[in-house]
């Protein structure tokens, strides 16, 4: 997990904002899309349920690679 130090800016006694280094920024959205692509990659095992794949020479030999 990363550890972020952000700086919490108030505006009339409440929290507002915050304000964090560039690369802890960088890294939650490389985070935020890993997560994304695997939710992606769930969602699509599991609409394919029980269909048996191909091994990659099987995919290749199919193709005339």
């Amino acid at each position: 997990m990363t550890e972020i130090h952000a700086k919490i800016l108030e505006k009339d006694g409440k929290k507002e904002f915050a304000v964090l280094p560039y690369e802890e920024l960088l890294l939650i959205q490389e985070e935020l899309n890993d997560y994304a692509d695997l939710k992606d990659l769930r969602e699509a095992k599991e609409k394919e349920g029980d269909i048996p794949g191909l091994s990659l020479s099987e995919a290749r030999r199919q193709l005339g690679i």
